[in-house]
């Protein structure tokens, strides 16, 4: 626990130097210890990550929400969006006949406090 700890205060501090290539690594390093020290992974979601990493200008990727199932959220610069989503396609969703789902979002402020006059 600690070392995800310390992972997401690290993430906290790339994303605020704009460091995305470090970001991207300590999302690969939460996936493989969640894998690993948690067993929170699956074989589908391995599959999923795997994929993602196998293309250029993927900066990172690992499972997300509870595990054993469900998403995986994956970092990865414009230009390599459709590429990702191909391999998707073909490494995961195609050889399992289902649709993929695959939701390309651009990161935006998050909410923030105000306080009201």
């Amino acid at each position: 626990m600690i070392g995800e700890n310390r992972r997401v205060l690290e993430a906290v501090a790339a994303l605020k130097q704009g460091r995305l290539e470090r970001l991207g690594q300590l999302m690969n390093a939460s996936h493989v210890s969640l894998r690993v020290d948690y067993e929170v992974s699956s074989a589908e979601l391995d599959e999923l990550v795997w994929a993602a990493w196998s293309v250029e200008d993927t900066l990172g990727s690992r499972l997300t929400g509870a595990g054993f199932g469900g998403c995986t959220v994956t970092l990865a610069r414009q230009n390599a969006v459709a590429e990702l989503t191909q391999r998707l396609e073909e490494k995961y969703y195609r050889p399992r006949a289902i649709a993929p789902r695959v939701y390309p979002c651009r990161p935006s402020p998050g909410a923030e406090f105000r306080e009201l006059d």
